[in-house]
């Protein structure tokens, strides 16, 4: 029996956004001295958003997390445009499983 990867890491994520509404719900701001949600110029936090950012779920310019969003990322699940991760996708992706995606010029 084959996975289907992109089935998988969905429902990692809802998994991971629901156990963080949860959190937040229930009034826990920090999990081992980062915050549950953080933001700013420079953040640190389980959701992380920011210009540079660290995370289990980041995006930002500079990201690096499990699943990290940017321009330039760095994590398990990476998504960029200078990508690097064992599941990475973007213009320039490096990884085991890297989806590459090529830009055609018009001629």
């Amino acid at each position: 029996m084959e996975a289907d990867w992109e089935e998988v890491t969905g429902y990692v994520v809802i998994g991971l956004l629901l156990v963080a509404l949860a959190l937040v719900l229930a009034g826990i701001e920090t999990i081992g001295g980062y915050d549950v949600m953080a933001a700013g110029q420079t953040a640190t936090g389980y959701l992380a958003a920011g210009n540079f950012s660290v995370g289990v779920m980041s995006t930002g310019i500079f990201s690096v997390g499990i699943f990290a969003a940017g321009i330039f990322s760095v994590g398990l699940f990476a998504i960029g445009i200078f990508s690097i991760g064992i599941f990475s996708f973007g213009i320039y992706a490096a990884g085991i499983y890297a989806a590459q995606r090529h830009i055609k010029s018009s001629e």
